[in-house]
């Protein structure tokens, strides 16, 4: 659940926003009796849908880099500290990178990277 609740934070807010919207409109006199209703379990319905989607997909492309990480591939994440220059960074175990949980850290990079953000190369 902590996981969950790391990776979909963002989106867990922004579906909030959006049902306070439905039940907004939903509620107006000009809508039908029945909108409320409806509205509200479409809209959670596929709000819920699209981020048990995007768990799903974020948390499998995870462990794939985990284990590519663990047979000595080469992993690209991205970097947002330098958007003009370098904007990713490869990591490898020959380079000193470690895997720490979800988080690849080195001792000659300022920054640790959390394994969502990062593909394999």
């Amino acid at each position: 659940m902590e996981k969950f609740l790391e990776l979909e934070g963002g989106y867990l807010f922004i579906s909030f926003v959006i049902l306070a919207v439905t039940l907004f409109v939903t509620t107006r006199p000009f809508m039908s009796k029945g909108a409320l209703k409806k509205g509200m379990m479409w809209v959670s319905l596929v709000l819920a849908f699209f981020i048990g989607l995007h768990f799903k997909i974020t948390t499998d492309r995870m462990s794939e880099v985990k284990s590519a990480f663990k047979e000595g591939k080469t992993i690209i994440c991205e970097s947002r500290a330098l958007r003009k220059v370098a904007q990713s960074v490869d990591i490898n175990k020959n380079r000193d990178w470690s895997l720490e949980g979800d988080i690849f850290t080195s001792p000659n990079y300022s920054r640790p990277f959390h394994t969502a953000r990062c593909i394999v190369k």
